[in-house]
């Protein structure tokens, strides 16, 4: 085989576009795995947390976040598309009056934002919002 420079670029194109590609599902594998690793693997309900994310963020930097989930015993925060995508956790007590948070988080592009809940009886609720960001939040 005669290696001449425009094949090896064409090559090196082609390996690097392949291994670019074949990362994109691994954010998403990983919010999966670790919602599994939370959960034990149990199922997930929905309807009985309530998750508010704006709809576009003009600023990933700053998007805020709030959640409520009555009879919660802990509520996590994902981001599907972030490297980490463990955001925050937040443990409430018997005597917690409410059981809803709010907090900002960044995130690094357009993705889904996952809040799942241990319900009191040990149960899982999640619910799931779209979030677009317009100015990338991690260098972007």
């Amino acid at each position: 085989m005669d290696l001449t420079r425009r094949k090896v670029l064409t090559i090196g194109t082609g390996v690097f576009a392949a291994s670019a590609l074949a990362g994109l599902p691994a954010f998403a594998s990983a919010t999966d795995d670790a919602i599994a690793a939370l959960t034990g693997g149990a199922d997930l309900g929905e309807g009985a947390i309530t998750l508010t994310a704006p709809e576009i963020a003009e600023n990933g930097n700053t998007v805020p976040i709030s959640v409520v989930a009555p009879g919660a015993v802990a509520i996590t925060l994902f981001a599907d598309g972030n490297p980490v995508p463990s955001v925050a956790t937040f443990n409430f007590g018997p005597l917690s009056a409410s059981r809803s948070a709010a907090t900002r988080i960044r995130l690094a592009k357009t993705q889904n934002v996952v809040a799942v809940a241990k319900m009191e009886d040990g149960s899982f609720q999640m619910a799931k919002s779209e979030v677009k960001v317009t100015i990338g939040g991690c260098g972007g």
